[in-house]
């Protein structure tokens, strides 16, 4: 016993020290991704405003096209309809002008170039101006028109070279910039794995040290027989979960909103094995914030803390969104059928604590199952209560073990190399306790397992 207490400073500093040293990296990779976030940010913006440079290129073209074709149509037919058509064409090429000179990437050899386009542009302008005012009034000077008409496409010419220059600038210069965020995206994407891997390593040796702390508190308990250590260890215990659940939800949020910026930025811009790795990093990230969910949750059921607050719901849509979100855990979706029996799908429950008990029933079957295996999530409504049913046919449990499972952090010999933390069926005895429900299992080694929760309608 003395052995055992002169421990207890050594374990403490291993928490305090593991508990720091998460900490520090959730604050590296916080500084990392956000510092990596804005270079992104401005590699996307470049690339966005590029390909709107190039877009108002191809506009002008077209506008200058137009222009020259609406110029022909009144020249040789005299239609009012192609002079109104040239007027537009002709504004249409200034604003692509004057929105060309806003969004070219700024140096000096691309300044030259645009003077140069607006030099020529203003000289066909005045061409085509005076081929206008000619025929209106002159309409038969045909060999002056064919001179103006000669010119201009010798400037048209000099434009398509210089449009051509302009673009290839443009087109470098977007290579460029996708090179540029390709790094980002690698450089992120090495940090947060690498990170995420750290802080998982450093939280599983936290819930193996806490583990056997709560073992050797246990004897300490039964030894000493005294109510107040008792007491004090268990504060002591919900005091470090609490913590350690709400300081890495906010940095798990940074993680995941991150992703999903990248994600949505650059979706269409990088490979589809680059995609998979931001879609892992969120999936890992989304994980992880589910283990917390479940220490915050046990955390305040077992401090009476934990809030009950039922409202009708429609029970079918429930779970049919439920089915939905696995897909952001990873999971195999086409392994859950769906089934319902009954008409009446509306009930009185609390819908956090009713997530709570179906998607760590269904997370557990999914994990213990083999993945040809079908999982099923059955509703059945009634006057007085709900039932739901998950039903696998994955390794079973233990026939001896059965009565324990409900215990945190407390897993069956046969999960073998299975990852898992021990706390999913603890919290959802919990939720189904506030309910006021029951729950029950059944279930036969390397057959399956059938869970049951029975929640009564409340008023």
């Amino acid at each position: 016993m003395t052995q055992q207490l002169m421990k207890w400073p050594f374990q403490r500093k291993g928490i305090v020290g593991g508990f720091g040293l998460t900490m520090l990296l959730m604050a590296l990779i916080c500084f990392a991704s956000l510092k990596n976030t804005d270079e992104i940010k401005q590699g996307a913006n470049r690339v966005q405003q590029t390909y709107q440079t190039l877009n108002t290129l191809t506009n002008f073209y077209g506008a200058m096209t137009a222009a020259e074709s609406a110029r022909r149509g009144y020249i040789f037919l005299g239609s009012n309809q192609d002079l109104q058509r040239y007027k537009i064409a002709i504004s249409n090429m200034e604003d692509e002008l004057k929105l060309l000179q806003q969004q070219i990437h700024s140096n000096f050899i691309q300044e030259q170039r645009l003077l140069r386009l607006n030099l020529l542009v203003n000289q066909r302008l005045s061409l085509l101006e005076q081929s206008i005012e000619l025929y209106q009034r002159n309409k038969t000077a045909v060999s002056i028109q064919n001179n103006i008409t000669d010119r201009s496409v010798q400037i048209r010419e000099k434009l398509l070279v210089l449009i051509a220059e302009i673009k290839a600038e443009e087109q470098n210069y977007l290579q460029s910039s996708l090179e540029q965020s390709k790094q980002s995206i690698q450089l992120r994407i090495f940090l947060e794995v690498l990170g995420i891997l750290l802080i998982i390593i450093v939280i599983l040796g936290l819930f193996i040290l806490l583990e056997q702390q709560s073992k050797k508190r246990e004897k300490i308990r039964y030894l000493e027989s005294s109510l107040a250590q008792e007491k004090k260890i268990g504060d002591l215990k919900i005091q470090l979960f609490s913590m350690i659940s709400h300081e890495f939800r906010t940095p798990l949020t940074v993680i995941l909103l991150s992703s999903q910026l990248l994600i949505e930025t650059l979706e269409d811009l990088i490979e589809e094995n680059q995609l998979k790795h931001l879609l892992r990093i969120q999936s890992s990230a989304k994980i992880m914030n589910h283990i917390l969910t479940d220490i915050l949750t046990l955390t305040r059921a077992e401090a009476g803390k934990l809030d009950f607050n039922p409202q009708v719901i429609n029970v079918e849509n429930f779970c049919l969104n439920l089915v939905e979100d696995l897909q952001l855990f990873g999971t195999k979706i086409q392994m859950i059928e769906f089934l319902k029996e009954g008409s009446h799908f509306r009930a009185n429950l609390d819908e956090k604590l009713l997530y709570s008990i179906l998607s760590n029933l269904l997370l557990n079957a999914i994990k213990y199952s083999d993945n040809q295996e079908k999982i099923y999530l059955i509703l059945k409504c009634a006057a007085t209560s709900t039932v739901f049913q998950v039903i696998d046919k994955g390794i079973g449990i233990p026939p001896a073990e059965q009565q324990k499972i409900y215990e945190p952090f407390y897993r069956c010999q046969n999960v073998e190399n299975i990852a898992g933390t021990g706390l999913g069926l603890a919290v959802v005895k919990k939720c189904v306790e506030l309910h006021k429900g029951e729950i029950s299992v059944d279930s036969k080694l390397d057959v399956g397992t059938t869970f049951t929760v029975r929640l009564p309608h409340t008023h």
